[in-house]
């Protein structure tokens, strides 16, 4: 088949390595102009997720990149230590840079997929004998299969589905994060920050000690806002977090001179279908959850899914049977997405109430028992029999 997947970031090389090696001509474009440097650490638990990534023959790859993971410690504006999360509980058995992972995702798709950054689609067509494909470059192409594979903001998602059988919620809360030079000496911990109903954190850059990442998280009602226009976004941050104490100051001093920035709200979306006729929605497009929930994993495991079930038959089938695989432990891993309530509690009784529990080593071992049973909740199918050539053990 001739395919177009939408998004370059960890869905969308994931499925184009896995069709690229079925002989199928994939090509991937990203609005971007190049892979995205940005992002937070990523974390893979559980043996579900580990299987997959060793099937695709990245995992050692990726183990020579893992990070270890930071220790959350909080702190008081003094900076005295109210509670300390270990490094396990936020970076998994095996934690990387999102920059990193796409990046050998990248390399390891590139000789079975065509990349083309720095457009986008403008228009999808769909008909019986495949989808016209209209690119912001004026390119028009027609392709057999198209996948959304380009996050909670998927334009594969907007063109394609009507309003009416998509549900997008705000979950009240925003993040956003930038580089800052390390000129607090920050090293070790990340040091997290409260006030009610916001976080400010700063943790060393793992690759240069010169360096330091931020991560701002606070309560909001939606917000509108142009999600290409940095200046707007950070202007949001400075209005709120202006006042606050601690080190936000410095940290918000940085700010002007961030080329890169991260900034979204924490959001769900639940499609009603993942498919039409001729064109898929995979990861954070159709079943995604802004930060903190398993989507990264998820996504892999998805792309694995969805591309098995294409080897075994017609396209009707395989997107029946890649929903109705990954649809149930979806749910559940997502509608555990709520991080927001959880690193920037809206009171200072629920600030107190969470650290008073996660500092007791029996119910840190609770949570970190559940993370763990959540990322088992996908029944990881068996294709060796179609396309058991295309899994490097």
């Amino acid at each position: 088949m001739k395919v177009l997947v939408s998004g370059a970031s960890v869905a969308g090389p994931s499925v184009a390595l896995w069709l690229g090696r079925a002989g199928h001509d994939v090509t991937v474009v990203e609005i971007a102009p190049a892979l995205r440097k940005g992002g937070y650490a990523v974390d893979f638990r559980g043996e579900v997720f580990k299987t997959v990534l060793r099937r695709m023959g990245v995992l050692d790859d990726l183990r020579s990149l893992q990070t270890g993971g930071s220790a959350m410690r909080f702190v008081d504006e003094s900076g005295r230590r109210l509670m300390r999360l270990p490094a396990e509980f936020a970076g998994g058995e095996l934690e990387v840079l999102r920059a990193d992972l796409s990046q050998v995702l990248y390399e390891h798709s590139r000789e079975q997929a065509t990349y083309c950054f720095g457009d986008s689609i403008a228009s999808l067509r769909e008909h019986a004998e495949g989808v016209d494909v209209r690119f912001e470059s004026g390119v028009e192409e027609t392709y057999d299969l198209v996948i959304g594979a380009d996050g909670m903001h998927s334009v594969v998602r907007r063109l394609a589905w009507r309003a009416d059988q998509v549900v997008e919620r705000h979950l009240e809360y925003y993040v956003g994060g930038w580089e800052v030079p390390n000129t607090l000496g920050i090293s070790g911990d990340a040091l997290m920050y409260n006030v009610p109903g916001k976080l400010a954190s700063v943790s060393a850059d793992r690759r240069d000690p010169a360096l330091a990442g931020t991560l701002f998280v606070f309560k909001s009602p939606k917000l509108e806002y142009n999600r290409r226009d940095l200046d707007q976004q950070k202007a949001i941050l400075r209005e709120q977090f202006s006042g606050l104490g601690w080190h936000v100051p410095e940290l918000l001093a940085g700010l002007p001179a961030a080329t890169e920035l991260y900034f979204d709200s924490i959001s769900r979306v639940h499609v009603k279908r993942w498919s039409t006729d001729r064109i898929v929605l995979l990861g954070d497009a159709g079943y995604g959850a802004t930060f903190g929930a398993l989507g990264t994993g998820t996504a892999v495991v998805g792309a694995y899914v969805l591309a098995g079930e294409l080897a075994q038959g017609d396209l009707r089938t395989a997107f029946d049977r890649y929903e109705e695989r990954m649809r149930k432990a979806v749910s559940k891993t997502q509608d555990g997405s709520r991080s927001g309530q959880f690193m920037a509690p809206a009171t200072r009784f629920g600030i107190a109430a969470r650290n008073k529990i996660l500092d007791r080593p029996f119910f840190l071992k609770q949570m970190l028992k559940l993370a763990q049973n959540l990322s088992e909740q996908v029944a990881l199918p068996d294709y060796s029999g179609q396309q058991g050539q295309l899994v490097q053990e």
